[in-house]
């Protein structure tokens, strides 16, 4: 039973229901693959085994009672800006340092309701401003495919300890990419749903108008299953769908021949590597085998201006975000002043790590009198095209596919002297995060012994279609679950 942190999530269910083990000897093979990988890896800002212990004392009563779940039991790592009563939530920031939420997160009740158990809170780049989390204040974590390497970010801890059998599953958030890079780095499959599928109530902002949250799993199943789970309405946060959630499981393993693909151009261009460009286009003619119609000749002319768009209103949006921790009302405080005022400028000055302070300095600038209209405004504009351009691809394609990142793992501190290299590990995953599409990042193969993740982008609300093309790819391609040697 010493191997059980091997298992998916969906395997997992399997023997619980099965009582080939308990919920109790699952989380105690995880909390023991935790203590050993965890110096090595640092996936997590705080471990809470004994929580979990607790929690899955509970899950063996539900499943001995028949009201288990298919996330029962199941061990599962939450990013440390998803709001847990009683346990510390940092947001990987100094700032919150000793921060115990009164409160739980919508995502977080949902997950407890089915009866999952939280073995940790996940490392992050501080207020997920980051594409590596080396910016956290509790120490960077590392790729468990090889730990001179980066996991990516802002989720990295996430998918890093999906990747290292450190939880069966993972909650991350993505603005820009912080879910899809770090699946892509780490070679797990990571889904950013529709803005508005999932309720941000209870998540620490960043940028409030592409905040979203997802899971992070060994396979699209495990993923699916997670959606399900924590998807639909929020009285809490009026941007959430109304709507009904449809079963995201009900998609997985549908036939998709016939179904149209489309290859933006724009996605292709220098600077991917070749080996991941190798990648794309093997998994390209895979889903060609499947029976979709491929189409490489498809344009998206604003995709290039993603990037400044992004790197506009994510930080405009930051800045207004973080003006609460002023050291007054709660979280870290600097006294070393003669004031209130200097306590307060003391407070930020030494509370806030340096990406938070650029990207704080970025957003008051463009929203500043006179330029405005200038940065801020334009940008929205772009935005809105960018929306456009997108929904009309959607009259044509199913989805769209590119690469995650255009290249694999890179070198921990490699990128931290020049912000803007760090940026563009983004630059395929902010299209789609700008226009609030759902996209997911599904491992297909490697390039240099270190994973590649195949990007699929769908229509808005369009997530089980996006989980079917994933789903179908995944089997035929057999790259799921295959776990780096530590």
């Amino acid at each position: 039973m010493t191997d059980l942190w091997k298992l998916s999530a969906h395997q997992a269910h399997e023997g619980l229901r099965e009582r080939e083990f308990t919920a109790v000897e699952l989380t105690e093979s995880v909390l023991d693959r935790i203590e050993r990988v965890e110096p090595r890896v640092h996936s997590f800002i705080t471990v809470t085994a004994d929580l979990a212990l607790e929690q899955a004392r509970e899950a063996d009563v539900k499943l001995g009672t028949g009201t288990a779940t298919p996330l029962t039991g199941i061990p599962v790592a939450v990013k440390d800006l998803i709001v847990t009563k009683g346990v510390r939530t940092t947001a990987g920031s100094k700032i919150l340092e000793n921060f115990v939420p009164p409160y739980d997160s919508h995502v977080y009740e949902e997950m407890r309701r089915a009866g999952a158990v939280m073995v940790g809170k996940a490392n992050m780049d501080e207020f997920a401003m980051g594409s590596s989390t080396e910016h956290s204040a509790y120490g960077m974590s590392r790729n468990p495919w090889n730990t001179d390497l980066v996991p990516g970010g802002s989720s990295g801890g996430s998918a890093a300890a999906v990747a290292a059998g450190e939880a069966l599953i993972a909650l991350g958030s993505d603005t820009g990419g912080s879910i899809r890079q770090p699946a892509g780095f780490c070679g797990v499959v990571g889904l950013d749903p529709t803005y508005g599928r999932v309720s941000r109530y209870g998540v620490i902002a960043f940028g409030s108008s592409l905040d979203q949250v997802g899971p992070i799993g060994r396979d699209v199943e495990d993923v699916a299953t997670m959606l399900d789970c924590i998807a639909g309405h929020d009285d809490r946060d009026s941007t959430t769908n109304p709507e009904p959630k449809p079963d995201y499981r009900h998609y997985l393993g549908r036939d998709i021949r016939g179904m149209k693909v489309g290859v933006p151009k724009e996605y292709f261009v220098e600077g991917i590597e070749p080996g991941v460009r190798a990648r794309i286009e093997e998994a390209l003619k895979q889903l060609g085998a499947l029976g979709c119609e491929i189409d490489t000749e498809v344009s998206l002319p604003s995709t290039e201006h993603a990037l400044a768009v992004y790197y506009i209103i994510a930080p405009s949006e930051a800045s207004a975000n973080l003006a609460r921790y002023d050291g007054v009302k709660y979280g870290y405080s600097d006294r070393s002043g003669s004031s209130m005022w200097e306590n307060m400028e003391q407070t930020r000055a030494t509370g806030f790590g340096a990406e938070v302070k650029r990207r704080i300095m970025l957003g008051t600038y463009a929203l500043s009198a006179g330029y405005y209209d200038a940065y801020y405004l334009k940008a929205q504009k772009v935005r809105t095209l960018i929306n456009r351009e997108f929904e009309e691809a959607f009259k044509k394609y199913d989805v769209l596919v590119t690469p995650t990142v255009p290249g694999v793992a890179f070198a921990a501190g490699a990128k931290l002297e020049d912000p803007y290299a760090m940026y563009l590990n983004d630059i395929y995953t902010l299209p789609s995060a700008v226009a609030g599409l759902p996209a997911i990042s599904v491992p297909c193969g490697f390039s240099e012994g270190l994973p590649v993740g195949l990007h699929i982008i769908g229509n808005f609300w369009d997530e089980g279609r996006l989980l079917q093309v994933a789903h179908a790819y995944e089997q035929a391609a057999g790259f799921a679950n295959q776990l780096p040697e530590l």
